[in-house]
């Protein structure tokens, strides 16, 4: 891929996020609370994560092996953290969960074609094209904006980690009713996992210093804050004032 070509993907995608933004504010992604049969055929749910989140972890560890300097710092440490999220989502996160759940194969398969996607830009990125500071190898790693946003990652990913653990504790075994989530961030936002995973992907962003990166937090948030405020909405109608009390996705904001 030419440079000229990357960018123009990189610009192609972020264009693509301001719809996508738009359209998820009336149309509710039918997955988890928002499944219904309309969306279609549905598979399992561990499958269907691990099936959709899986693609983007291989498809950065084979374009890392064909790089020219695979063991070149920064990059290296860059992508480990990468790998690291992309392993918790495709092989620990589907084993923990709970229930029969199922999710539409239409919503796999886009969550798939966009992590292949996904993978080529933050590939592109780190390996192909990297910011010239890169040259300075351990010296970039030790910049207090590197260290900042290395720390702000590990921050996000406990909060979402802790939130999804929260929520799968809601429930004993047989047990169907619907409870407000209250320990942890969930105590100032209705979607504490959601804004753990912003949070890590801005971590990331400033830690890299990539234009890839940056599209990656905007397309994370015109998936995720639409859906947020969703979920913000249904857990009104089932609990009534308490939830209003909390934001949505972002503590104090929104």
């Amino acid at each position: 891929m030419t440079e000229t070509a990357y960018y123009l993907l990189l610009k192609s995608m972020v264009a693509i996020a301001f719809v996508v933004f738009v359209a998820l504010y009336f149309v509710k992604a039918g997955y988890g609370k928002f499944r219904t049969p309309a969306w279609g055929f549905s598979i399992n749910n561990k499958t269907a994560w691990v099936l959709m989140e899986a693609p983007v972890f291989f498809t950065m560890a084979v374009l890392w092996l064909q790089s020219a300097d695979p063991c070149l710092l920064p990059q290296l440490v860059l992508f480990l953290l990468f790998q690291l999220h992309y392993f918790q989502r495709s092989f620990v996160f589907p084993l923990l969960l709970k229930g029969k759940g199922s999710m539409p194969v239409c919503i796999m398969l886009m969550g798939v074609t966009f992590n292949v996607v996904n993978g080529m830009m933050q590939a592109g990125g780190l390996f192909l094209f990297p910011p010239a500071e890169y040259a300075g190898g351990a010296v970039y790693l030790l910049q207090p904006r590197t260290l900042a946003g290395i720390a702000i990652f590990f921050a996000g990913m406990a909060v979402n980690i802790h939130s999804d653990h929260v929520i799968r504790s809601l429930r004993k075994p047989g047990d169907t009713n619907h409870y407000l989530p209250e320990r942890g961030m969930y105590r100032f936002v209705t979607s504490a996992n959601y804004f753990g995973e912003l949070v890590e992907w801005t971590g990331f962003a400033i830690a890299s210093s990539t234009w890839a990166s940056w599209v990656f937090v905007l397309w994370t948030a015109a998936n995720l804050v639409p859906r947020a405020a969703a979920i913000y909405n249904r857990y009104a109608e089932e609990f009534g004032g308490v939830v209003y009390s909390r934001k949505r996705i972002i503590p104090f904001v929104y």
